[in-house]
Parts: C-alpha cells; structure tokens; sequence
C-alpha cells in the first residue's frame, strides 16, 4: 500500500503543477466554502429526500453568500446521507465525507489536473450513489495514486476505455444533473486515493466515524490537488 503520509508529501512537492479541474478559479469570490453539517439551518428546514428541493436549498445556501460555486466537504460530518438508504450499514451510518464537492451548474467541463490514465469507470446509479464515475491513476516520484469523479453526466462515460490517456488540462467529463448523477443537485465528487484495494469503478466517498482515521490515511486531503484558498489547507 502506497504511505498517505508520502503521497501528501509528493502532491505538496508538486503543488505548483497541478492545473484547474473546472474552467473557474476555485480562488476567486465566486466561489464560497458550504456547509452541509447539521448546524445548518436552510438543510434542516429542506426536504433533502426531493431532489429539487435540495437543490433550491444548495442555491440558497449560494445566494447567501453572493457566490456561484460552492465548495467544501472533506472529512465533515454530515446528516444529508439520511436521504439514502445507500449509506445506512447494519450498524452505523456513514456520515463521513472523503472528498471535496464541487457545487455548481450541470454540463460544466471537468479537466484533468495532471496527466493520468482511466483505471476504471462506471455508472454507480443507486438513489444518492456516485451516478457515473471515472477514476484516473497516476504516478509522481514513483508513488502511484487515483483520482475520482463521481456525480457525472452519462455522457461523459461513452467514449471511455480503461487506459485511456488525458493530458494534464484535457476535458475527461461534464458534470452531470439529476436524477442521471445519483440523484442529487449537480456537483462533482472529487477525492484522492492512495489505494483501490481492488475495486474498479467505485470507492467509498462516505465513512463512518469509527473509520475517520483508516480513510484520513487512505485519502489524503483534495486541496493538496485542488489549491482553493476557500478550503481548508
């Protein structure tokens, strides 16, 4: 198993290299840090089972904040998961979020933000899943890691095969809507991944708490790729 600890080490070393992975500036004002943990009043008051009311709470939560992209979400804990049945266990919930999520309008390019080739892809289509995915693998120093996409449109899987090679910067998917991105309002699901263990197509993007410290190992922290002074460091 590739060290978290090295592979955040590899990805700071590189820091200066990594492109966008949406055509906006995560730096800019547009852009605004969400939250979806429970202390927020406009998800409690929405009904998050609706699709299109969740929605117009996300752009709500936009709207309060003069911004038009959100971002944010690694390692929160979050009781949205409550809407799907998917992230249920027979004995504990997974609340926990391993990535960072893009919230902004469906159809919008996705870049890769350093070179790689497709490990893996897949239409993960439960009710609140990933919907369609892509996963790239990577190499820096010699350390082997993955990116993942969750939350596409349908598209963007069409033209795909394992091994398929993107330039860092190259249009690898678009970003999807509801119900074809797992049925939530459109974002991407960005995450880093020191190892698959063997899956393809999926990886867990949700936790529970007990797991916190084996998945903060696993997947180390998006910005290191991302670099958005929005997010924590």
């Amino acid at each position: 198993m590739n060290s978290s600890v090295n592979l955040s080490e590899v990805l700071r070393r590189h820091a200066h290299a990594f492109g966008h992975i949406i055509a906006a500036d995560l730096n800019s004002e547009e852009v605004c840090l969400l939250d979806f943990s429970e202390a927020n009043p406009i998800l409690q008051q929405a009904d998050l089972r609706n699709t299109a009311n969740f929605d117009k709470a996300v752009q709500a939560m936009l709207q309060a904040q003069q911004a038009s992209i959100g971002v944010g979400g690694y390692l929160e804990d979050r009781f949205i998961y409550r809407r799907s049945a998917h992230f249920n266990t027979s004995e504990q919930s997974r609340n926990l979020h391993l990535g960072v999520d893009i919230w902004m309008e469906a159809e919008a390019e996705i870049y890769a933000p350093l070179d790689g080739t497709v490990h893996s892809f897949q239409d993960n289509a439960n009710f609140g899943d990933y919907g369609p995915t892509i996963i790239l693998q990577h190499e820096l120093d010699g350390i082997t890691f993955y990116t993942l996409y969750g939350h596409l449109a349908r598209r963007s899987l069409t033209e795909l095969e394992v091994g398929k090679q993107f330039k860092k910067g190259d249009v690898i998917a678009y970003l999807g809507n509801y119900p074809e991105n797992g049925d939530w309002p459109p974002h991407l699901h960005f995450q880093i991944i020191s190892d698959m263990g063997g899956r393809t197509g999926d990886y867990p993007g949700v936790a529970t708490t007990a797991e916190k410290e084996l998945y903060r190992q696993l997947c180390p922290n998006p910005n290191l790729i991302l670099q958005s002074r929005h997010l924590p460091a």
